[in-house]
């Protein structure tokens, strides 16, 4: 296993891909938090102080559903397939490796970030008694900022299992994450609400982007939820193929 991580995490390391997703990553992130800050002057609340300063993340992880796909399907989905399961046979553990190294990337990268939009909110935006960092709700609103994101990669790498093409998966996760969840709550109705609340939406913080609004643990559940299926449905699938 030690040897499949290091192989997974040099692939990795070594896609040009990798760097352009993370660059972009974080410069939408971090440009949008930072100038969001810097145009709320005053907040009432720490949270709703941090909840400007991370609307970034409602575009840039966007990108994660690139990095996420590109992680599995740069290698499962082309002439490079034949080669990996020769090295590694077992195809749910190459997978889930894939996935792991993939997923850690991507929420080392949001703790980043995340930790530079507090610092824009605490240096920015007036608070009456600031914004501590300490504080459980900043903290809080913090962790499922990376949650979000880890859970978002592992859609997007389930997604790339499942369908072993680039473009479809990444036009499949975008549907489920950004376009879907949004283009529902326009719709109205209670049957749309609904459809809605059950899609991963993107998250900023403890809220849905553009989404029905559901309660933070609610929409945590239903990101799990999909995630979960998309990479076991992608598992049977790639054990069932012949390459």
């Amino acid at each position: 296993m030690s040897g499949v991580l290091r192989s997974e995490w040099t692939k990795l390391r070594m896609l040009r891909s990798t760097w352009w997703c993370s660059a972009v990553y974080v410069l939408v992130v971090g440009a949008f938090g930072w100038l969001a800050a810097a145009t709320t002057p005053s907040a009432p609340t720490a949270d709703s102080a941090v909840g400007v300063a991370l609307i970034g993340f409602a575009f840039g992880q966007v990108v994660l559903v690139v990095l996420g796909v590109l992680a599995v399907t740069g290698d499962l989905g082309g002439p490079m397939a034949l080669a990996s399961l020769a090295a590694v046979p077992r195809r749910t553990r190459l997978l889930a490796v894939k996935t792991a190294v993939v997923t850690v990337w991507a929420a080392l990268l949001t703790a980043l970030l995340a930790a530079a939009c507090v610092l824009a909110a605490r240096t920015l935006v007036a608070v009456p008694g600031g914004v501590p960092v300490t504080d459980p709700v900043v903290l809080r609103a913090a962790g499922l900022q990376v949650a979000g994101a880890a859970l978002v990669t592992v859609l997007a790498a389930g997604l790339g299992a499942v369908l072993r093409s680039t473009a479809g998966a990444v036009g499949l996760g975008l549907a489920l994450v950004f376009v879907g969840p949004p283009a529902l709550a326009l719709a109205g109705g209670e049957l749309a609400s609904r459809l809605s609340q059950a899609l991963p939406a993107l998250r900023v913080g403890e809220d849905a982007f553009l989404a029905v609004p559901t309660s933070w643990p609610v929409g945590l559940a239903v990101t799990v939820a999909w995630a979960v299926v998309a990479w076991a449905l992608g598992a049977g699938l790639l054990e069932r193929h012949d390459v």
